[in-house]
């Protein structure tokens, strides 16, 4: 038992008044076990199914980063305090320190509040799908400092929280219902008007990530340079890979298009020449 106190009394690290014993070692390693444990815990607790059914799987990603972070303030301190360290002392000789820090970064600062936000406000959560400067993304994890995503590329994007949060995004799974898209599509003029509209109509209608048909629409948008100019409207809840989505519904327009003699024109241009005669009088 004296051995087993004596080990624990050892000295590991002696700074003047300072020191770091064996028994300080084993207390923070106590410490930090004991947090991963906990933490282990309370994510399994989180993400389990039958918690799930209650809460959405982005609310409660939010839910176990917000803590994580928590716990991991208040576990920092708490190894200070038992290293020895007071922390009080510590945050106000440094104050002028921090202060030129934090001048220094400032950028770093605003993308750790921003992804506090981003965690707390809940407009956006993992699995939303949106659009950032043209670019459609597919969140896959909000940091304090960045948030990833996958682009349709499947390319893995990293955006500062300060972007989202400043900039303008579209979140297109923030309403949670089926999203109207749309096709423009062209025909040659003298094309029967009702036959294309049908065709349209079916092409999207045919395609199984399309829902809502009694909603599915075609409008006659213009009498354009070269073409009858309609537009197909319709729904899906396949935001992410919609693109594909279009390009079917396409292939299936252009297949009715031939079976039914309509023809998809190219720019055309009509070009007038004009003859001057210049009569010369010979004298």
């Amino acid at each position: 038992m004296n051995f087993f106190n004596d080990v624990l009394q050892y000295e590991l690290l002696h700074l003047g008044e300072y020191i770091f014993k064996v028994s300080t070692l084993v207390n923070i390693s106590i410490i930090l076990i004991a947090t991963k444990l906990f933490l282990w815990l309370f994510k399994k607790a989180v993400f389990s199914k039958n918690r799930l059914k209650g809460i959405e799987a982005g609310n409660a990603y939010s839910l176990y980063q917000i803590v994580r972070y928590l716990i991991w303030v208040g576990v920092v301190t708490l190894v200070l305090h038992v290293s020895g360290i007071n922390v009080t002392a510590l945050l106000l000789g440094s104050a002028a320190l921090f202060i030129g820090i934090g001048l220094g970064l400032q950028s770093l600062f605003n993308d750790f509040i921003s992804g506090i936000v981003l965690l707390t406000e809940g407009t956006i959560k993992v699995g939303d799908v949106l659009e950032i400067d043209g670019d459609v993304i597919l969140v896959k994890m909000i940091g304090l400092r960045t948030t990833k995503g996958l682009n349709r590329d499947e390319i893995m994007v990293i955006l500062p929280n300060s972007v989202i949060t400043s900039g303008k995004v579209i979140n297109w799974s923030h309403r949670k219902i089926t999203t109207r898209f749309k096709i423009d599509v062209g025909v040659a003029y003298g094309s029967n008007v009702e036959l294309v509209i049908k065709a349209l109509e079916e092409s999207a209608n045919e395609h199984p990530e399309v829902f809502n048909h009694q909603d599915t629409e075609v409008r006659f948008t213009n009498f354009g340079n070269s073409s009858l100019d309609f537009q197909l409207l319709f729904y899906s809840n396949n935001i992410f890979k919609i693109e594909k989505v279009k390009s079917d519904i396409r292939k299936v327009i252009n297949k009715k298009f031939i079976e039914n003699g309509i023809t998809i024109p190219f720019p055309q241009m009509d070009l007038h020449l004009r003859s001057n005669d210049t009569q010369q009088s010979i004298k």
